[in-house]
């Protein structure tokens, strides 16, 4: 559980934050300037506050207690690693673990470092760089993980490379994570739920699909993607979880992976269509219709899964799409992007 009923003066901006969650992951959006890294370094002490700061029933900060930032037991993963450059990978790993020699195994093994052991940070790569750092935050046995963007400094094929590794995490740790992101396909791949900031104050929070809805309104030129997880075969189909299957581009590496279609690329129709160059027609079930602006984002069920349709609200009145309506949804191969 993660409850937060807190204030932060920085300057002329002030932060404000009342939100009870029940998450395993949490997932923190917002445009940039509303408060996402404030509200992390707020709850690992690194910034003063005032209210209550709970994790997991231990409380950080209330009127008659402010824990010191070590004494909370928070695992901090900046954007910039900032590894020890004069401590290989097992120094680095064992500084986070403060004697927690379990948690620092665990941590090793679950990010598989072990080859890297004797290694100096400036020869792993960026997507290295980030294990370590993830592990040595694990290897404290931390009460919560805080993530500020990880992927964020890193270019997209490492970042392609480091999912799959925080979905790791998040299977193994058992800690609860608080995720700042600015990648909607990112926080649907990890999160079970969203805070939506906007100019410091709480603008959603809530189940990830209702949160991301509301992002659209509170977050500018946002980019939608649908996470799907599952295993490419060598005839270019993709095995989801749930045993649906997709045509994915021939030239794909094969076995575990993670691919991602925009909101935009998904076509809904009311009928099967025919005589298409497009491979994958799935049929999906209409869940919710968000209006945002002139647009509306269509929530459905399909594949085992919940994916989001951004439509015009013309193309919604046409199609006379609503709860419970069956519909059909269209995929272009190529739209389906292998992001992990």
């Amino acid at each position: 559980m993660i409850d937060l009923d807190m204030r932060v003066d920085a300057g002329a901006f002030r932060l404000e934050v009342r939100a009870r969650v029940d998450a395993d992951v949490l997932a923190v959006l917002g445009p940039s300037g509303s408060g996402k890294s404030t509200l992390l370094e707020a709850i690992a002490g690194l910034r003063r506050a005032f209210g209550t700061i709970t994790i997991g029933g231990e409380r950080l900060r209330d009127l008659d207690l402010d824990l010191p930032p070590e004494r909370r037991r928070v695992g901090w993963v900046p954007q910039e690693v900032a590894l020890f450059p004069h401590l290989d990978v097992a120094a680095n790993v064992a500084f986070g673990a403060r004697g927690h020699e379990r948690q620092q195994h665990d941590a090793i093994e679950t990010l598989e470092l072990g080859p890297l052991l004797r290694r100096m940070p400036e020869t792993l790569s960026g997507g290295e760089r980030q294990r370590v750092a993830l592990a040595r935050a694990l290897a404290a046995a931390p009460r919560v993980l805080l993530l500020d963007e990880p992927l964020a400094a890193v270019d997209f094929e490492h970042r392609a490379r480091i999912l799959p590794w925080l979905l790791r995490v998040r299977e193994a740790s058992g800690v609860p994570i608080i995720h700042v992101t600015h990648d909607l396909g990112e926080a649907s791949a990890l999160a079970t739920h969203a805070l939506i900031l906007r100019a410091g104050r709480v603008h959603a929070v809530g189940p990830i699909a209702e949160a991301i809805a509301a992002a659209y309104s509170a977050i500018p030129d946002l980019a939608l993607d649908n996470v799907l997880l599952g295993e490419v075969h060598p005839e270019g189909t993709l095995t989801l979880t749930g045993g649906a299957r997709l045509a994915v581009p021939r030239t794909d590496p094969l076995g575990r992976a993670t691919y991602a279609i925009s909101a935009d690329e998904l076509i809904v129709a009311t009928q099967r269509p025919v005589g298409i160059s497009a491979r994958n027609v799935v049929e999906a079930r209409v869940l919710a219709v968000d209006a945002v602006d002139r647009d509306a984002i269509v929530r459905v069920s399909a594949l085992g899964t919940e994916l989001r349709a951004k439509l015009t609200d013309t193309a919604v009145d046409e199609l006379a799409l609503a709860v419970g309506v069956e519909v059909y949804l269209v995929m272009k191969t190529h739209a389906l992007r292998r992001v992990a």
